[in-house]
């Protein structure tokens, strides 16, 4: 049996050819442009007293200490506007803003919302010019092909997860809002990923992640860029 050894030139190139360095590529292309959000919602909460619980019409609920939720977003100018899903900064209270190299939240200003389409734009002030994402086609993706989650689940900001395009064209009615066309995916979206993007293997931003099924596992979907791309270039150029 003839065994030629390997070169090492040979084995890099197999290396380089490998699926997983193409996902390395892209989530380090599109990280500058993938931001967390951090609202505070202050409950109210009865005392502990049994007493005061009973009767509860004559001692009101106290108001606790500020909630922390999580959520997700994506730059679509250089200056400092942040797209997200508008559920996510729904009845909250001040709204905050980590970038990705950081630690530190900036506070941002709702300048744009469509409730009806779940969609919200925040604007925040930033330290230097940001690196938007590049918005890609929807219109084009095919069942079976790769994406990537990328957001900031359960607080856990950057985080990234993998999976195909399930199906497309998906219509859901979720409380009284409704989604037609929404995309199917079994990249992991959790809780606090919702805002975040759905991109391609290209590094472009195919959709906005914005719901999951629950109990179900590896159902997951996002807003189509297509629906979301008139609506950006319209408020970008004033109207």
């Amino acid at each position: 049996m003839n065994i030629k050894r390997s070169s090492r030139r040979e084995s890099l190139s197999l290396s380089s050819q490998h699926p997983s360095n193409g996902f390395v590529r892209v989530i380090r292309s599109v990280r500058p442009g993938i931001v967390s959000i951090v609202t505070e919602e202050r409950t109210a909460t009865s005392s502990g007293n049994w007493m005061e619980r009973l009767l509860s019409d004559l001692h009101p609920p106290r108001e606790n200490s500020s909630v922390r939720r999580f959520g997700s977003g994506f730059v679509i100018s250089s200056r400092g506007l942040i797209l997200t899903n508008e559920h996510v900064i729904r009845n909250s209270g001040p709204v905050r803003v980590q970038l990705h190299e950081g630690k530190r939240l900036y506070p941002s200003r709702t300048v744009w919302t469509d409730p009806r389409k779940d969609l919200a734009i925040l604007q925040i002030r930033p330290p230097r010019l940001l690196k938007p994402l590049r918005l890609g086609s929807s219109g084009r993706l095919e069942v079976g092909e790769w994406v990537v989650a990328v957001g900031n689940p359960l607080g856990l900001d950057q985080t990234v997860t993998v999976g195909i395009i399930s199906g497309k064209d998906r219509p859901l009615e979720v409380g009284n809002r409704f989604y037609s066309h929404v995309i199917q995916t079994d990249a992991a979206i959790n809780p606090g990923n919702s805002g975040g993007p759905l991109i391609n293997i290209l590094g472009e931003v195919v959709g906005i992640n914005t719901l999951v099924a629950y109990p179900s596992q590896s159902i997951s979907f996002a807003i189509p860029i297509d629906e979301v791309k008139p609506l950006i270039r319209s408020y970008l150029e004033g109207g």
